[in-house]
């Protein structure tokens, strides 16, 4: 029991106990101590050696420009990128929101991929603070050909809305983890550009496009109008993304910033998690990459599972099964009782995700949890 005057302040799903003035608040039983989390690389967590550079960082006033820290942060992401400039934002969703915002106006229109997180997963941020609609293409794991996108261009008339801006997503999210590769990625940019459409790039898991091609983020990057780092998945910051694209775009998204709350203050303690990021965990985005792969070749191997894309190329895998008589939502409940934490996405899809916070063993351990857990259903299907 906790005891705490409980007016209006907690979830529904606590039990008040208003006479008394105490809140039984449940445990969160959705984790297991030592449960392996492959829900998603937002579950990491701090390392030591970043919470250290956290408490020790310089700070400012961010609003002021008077962060050292935080304009490290921005100049080394942007320079990175093969950006201008950058800013710090709470998340990567705030950071879409913040190009959608500047780079448009009410009217236009977006087109971007059908599963990507603009879409789906922004709780319409795009149409209900940018007044903008989305025309969302139809695509195999979030990569669309140039003519496609130019296809989606409208006609410009008196009663159609403006098409105005182009988004993709490196790697791809829902879709599987995908990765655009750089000529197609170019492709579809060009084209855009050709048009008179403004290019934005979801770069949310660029780093870990990287890490499994071997090119550059800059090279990824090069032409686009704003793109973004995320620094809470596979990096392992507890809060940040930067967004970035030239001195002109910058100055017009921070000013979003302070329209959607504001500058953070002494933001040097966050950033500090990124610089440090940056330093230490880039690599260990290659091992991420790796222990997906590893997971693949022992679900693979059995019939029962089928991949789409049919091998993960970056950290992300997703998988439906076969006989499709095997439920998503009960599979991911069933893993999760014996320690291995999935996520069932739709359409009878699973998707595992590997991460800072998950050894080479503990990938191995999950990947023979899964095939055991899929063993069982399918006998009894």
């Amino acid at each position: 029991m906790v005891s705490r005057s409980s007016r209006g302040i907690f979830p529904s799903r606590y039990l008040i106990n208003r006479a008394a003035n105490t809140i039984n608040i449940p445990e969160r039983t959705y984790m297991k101590p030592h449960c392996i989390d492959l829900y998603s690389d937002t579950q990491t967590r701090p390392t030591p050696g970043m919470r250290a550079a956290m408490a020790q960082a310089v700070v400012g006033d961010e609003q002021s420009d008077d962060d050292p820290t935080t304009l490290q942060l921005c100049e080394k992401v942007a320079h990175l990128l093969g950006q201008e400039a950058g800013v710090f934002m709470p998340s990567g969703t705030m950071c879409n929101l913040a190009a959608i915002l500047t780079h448009t106006r009410p009217g236009d229109e977006l087109i971007c991929d059908h599963q990507s997180h603009i879409y789906c997963t922004e709780a319409a941020g795009a149409s209900a603070l940018a007044g903008v609609s989305v025309w969302a293409l139809q695509s195999p794991h979030g990569i669309f050909e140039a003519q496609q996108m130019v296809d989606a261009i409208r006609p410009r008339t008196r009663t159609a809305p403006r098409s105005t801006l182009l988004s993709v997503e490196q790697t791809t999210n829902f879709s599987g983890g995908a990765i655009w590769s750089l000529p197609q990625l170019q492709a579809v940019r060009d084209a855009a550009r050709s048009h008179g459409l403004k290019c934005h790039m979801d770069g949310a898991r660029l780093l870990n496009a990287t890490a499994a091609t071997g090119i550059a983020a800059a090279d990824y990057a090069a032409g686009w109008d704003s793109v973004w780092i995320d620094l809470s998945k596979g990096l392992g910051c507890p809060v940040g993304a930067v967004l970035c694209g030239s001195v002109d775009f910058v100055r017009e998204a921070w000013q979003w910033k302070y329209r959607l709350g504001g500058a953070m203050r002494q933001s040097g303690v966050l950033a500090a998690a990124g610089l440090y990021a940056l330093e230490h965990h880039i690599e260990q985005l290659k091992a991420d990459n790796t222990n997906a792969q590893s997971i693949w070749r022992t679900l693979s191997a059995s019939n029962l599972f089928r991949f789409d894309p049919v091998q993960p190329s970056s950290n992300i895998l997703r998988f439906t099964f076969d006989p499709a008589s095997i439920d998503a939502e009960a599979f991911a409940k069933r893993c999760l009782a014996e320690g291995v934490r999935v996520r069932a996405i739709g359409g009878n899809f699973i998707r595992a995700t590997t991460h800072l916070d998950v050894t080479a063993q503990e990938a191995e351990t999950a990947a023979q949890t899964m095939l055991s857990v899929a063993q069982a259903m399918a006998r009894r299907a």
